[in-house]
């Protein structure tokens, strides 16, 4: 059985070395003063998922070292939030003597909120069925002491609720709290503390501006949100259907009317700003936005040629990224025309080599 638990001291050494990592990666683009976003050292996970490991009648959770491909049982785990801590042993307790709700699960994933809400998701080997159904109805009920907590079964093809498939997040940005719903297997912040600073630290460096703002990859309007304050309006792009919905969920929620949310990758959007003609952009008057600024906030492969071309027309790039070498990547060009004011880096995922940067470039003088 692995120890996962780690000290701050460990913790406090860990980020130091990624900021050293980081200012030397970026030092050709003669940055800035790197700002340093810390996170919580233990309970800092939104999410976790773990395979489950069944041993005659008993079953566990476990992981799998990297290296070795060994599994070890997992009992705890002080990365993840307090409630999936809590969860975890308390869906163990119930499900062991409860064979149609044991039999052939293989996975079990938490997304949990800093308000007490959680999703978990049973996967499975098999079809379930209604005595399935049944008895996750009865569970979710046990399961509610603990919090709102909703139960998702899937299997191939298959996916059953017992009411939602959604929690409700609440994000504090700047003193003001933004309600986000999350939809169960769409992409969400794991880390939401740090999350907070990354929107907060946005929001600020967009504060002055004027204008339009462009978003690529907007998401379930997770930066949209707060950022929409600082602009006339927002033209928001997203590809992912669920996505789509939840942002404009958000945006009504919040009560935020300066922004239109449309279907599109960024490949395609790059293409319609070249002429290519798209039903999806019926209605929409690209004309009558008065863009300066854009944001984007790719996935981890960057942003393409063609979408690195249309960035740079923008005299204000706000870039955050998860994968900072795709981000220098992508700088190989942008810096030939613009120059980084702001740089940090978000301690999304501690106790790994990932960093998550930020950084805001503005266009260069000419002459």
């Amino acid at each position: 059985m692995a120890d996962l638990s780690f000290t701050q001291d460990e913790y406090d050494q860990q980020l130091e070395a990624k900021a050293r990592w980081m200012k030397d990666r970026f030092a050709q683009f003669s940055p800035p003063s790197l700002e340093v976003f810390s996170s919580a050292s233990k309970h800092y996970r939104m999410r976790a998922e773990f395979r489950v490991w069944h041993e005659g009648d008993d079953i566990d959770y476990i992981m799998f070292d990297k290296g070795t491909r060994n599994h070890y049982k997992v009992t705890s785990f002080p990365q993840a939030s307090q409630l999936i801590n809590t969860l975890m042993t308390a869906l163990l307790d119930e499900i062991r003597d409860w064979p149609v709700l044991r039999r052939k699960l293989f996975q079990v994933d938490f997304l949990s909120t800093q308000t007490g809400e959680a999703t978990i998701s049973l996967l499975y080997h098999r079809q379930l069925d209604d005595a399935w159904q049944q008895a996750a109805t009865e569970l979710k009920q046990r399961l509610q002491q603990h919090g709102k907590i909703e139960l998702i079964g899937r299997a191939r093809k298959q996916k059953l609720l017992v009411d939602q498939d959604f929690v409700m997040e609440t994000l504090n940005v700047n003193g003001r709290d933004y309600q986000y719903q999350q939809i169960e297997n769409s992409f969400t912040q794991p880390n939401a503390g740090v999350c907070e600073k990354m929107l907060g630290w946005a929001v600020e460096c967009t504060k002055a501006s004027q204008g339009d703002l462009l978003e690529l990859y907007c998401g379930n309007g997770n930066f949209t949100l707060p950022l929409a304050q600082n602009f006339d309006k927002v033209l928001a792009t997203e590809i992912a259907k669920p996505s789509v919905a939840s942002a404009q969920l958000n945006m009504k929620l919040n009560q935020v009317d300066n922004v239109t949310v449309i279907r599109m990758s960024s490949e395609e959007f790059t293409e319609a700003m070249g002429g290519r003609q798209f039903n999806r952009l019926k209605g929409v008057d690209l004309t009558s936005y008065q863009c300066d600024s854009i944001f984007v906030d790719p996935p981890r492969a960057g942003l393409d040629a063609d979408t690195v071309n249309l960035v740079q027309n923008y005299d204000n790039i706000l870039y955050i990224s998860c994968n900072p070498d795709t981000l220098a990547d992508n700088l190989e060009q942008l810096h030939q025309t613009h120059d980084i004011v702001r740089f940090a880096l978000f301690d999304q995922f501690p106790y790994t080599d990932h960093c998550e940067a930020g950084v805001l470039l503005k266009r260069r003088q000419q002459g």
